[in-house]
């Protein structure tokens, strides 16, 4: 088994795979310039905070454009979902038996074997408490995180952390996004109360979604089964593959 990390420029992918000779390096490469040489003729879509619509397009601006349509938000809010799902597609199309991609945090992954997911919630009593047994069979999976406390990403709500559970990352980067936005309130519980109820218009794009703010916590959907763990998860890694 095989794990790596991968750094181009935004992009900071922690990987896990069995596939010894990859080039997956190259493959990001790849699409990173697709992405980038499209948005250069065409500004809006890195801008736009409202959903897009493209035409003649490479997979990766599609999938991204499709995914902010699906959550109402901009294209540029599932770039880190996609990138990591077109790499797990990339790896399992080369002969990968397991590939887990975690791209700062979104990871897309395809496994024959059981793994558990620690899960990092900023200042939250619950962060590096929880762990997600994710039974193989229910791969491929996209599993997402928003935070309005940590990263980088733009978020206007105030959660620790809105992690979303699809079928594809890039759904799911988007998703975790649009519902963050609305985790809004003076309240913990109001706050939560207020994202849940965002999550729930989006039922029939997700399987679940897990929302913690401060100590408060509350759940949309199925999400996979919850253990308890003592695993130190650091804030570069959202999650914690072991």
């Amino acid at each position: 088994m095989i794990k790596e990390k991968i750094s181009i420029e935004e992009t900071n992918i922690n990987l896990i795979t069995d596939l010894e000779k990859h080039k997956l390096y190259y493959y990001i490469l790849t699409i990173r310039q697709e992405l980038k040489n499209y948005i250069f003729r065409h500004e809006d879509f890195l801008l736009s905070l409202e959903p897009v619509l493209v035409e003649d397009a490479p997979l990766i601006v599609k999938m991204m454009a499709r995914a902010g349509r699906k959550a109402e938000v901009g294209p540029m809010a599932a770039v880190a979902g996609s990138i990591a799902q077109l790499s797990m597609l990339y790896l399992v199309g080369e002969g990968a038996k397991k590939a887990i991609v975690d791209n700062g945090g979104d990871v897309s992954l395809k496994t024959n074997e059981d793994v558990v997911m620690g899960l990092y919630a900023g200042n939250s009593s619950l962060s590096g408490q929880l762990g997600f047994k994710i039974k193989h069979e229910k791969t491929p999976m996209g599993i997402c995180t928003s935070s309005g406390t940590v990263g980088h990403s733009i978020s206007f709500g105030r959660a620790d952390s809105v992690t979303v559970f699809a079928e594809e990352a890039s759904t799911a980067d988007a998703l975790a996004t649009s519902i963050a936005n609305e985790v809004l309130g003076k309240i913990d519980s109001d706050a939560v109360g207020n994202g849940l109820a965002r999550a729930e218009e989006f039922r029939p794009y997700l399987k679940g979604v897990l929302i913690i703010v401060g100590e408060s916590a509350g759940i949309v959907g199925k999400i996979p089964h919850i253990i308890k763990t003592d695993k130190k998860v650091v804030l570069e890694d959202l999650f914690d593959v072991y």
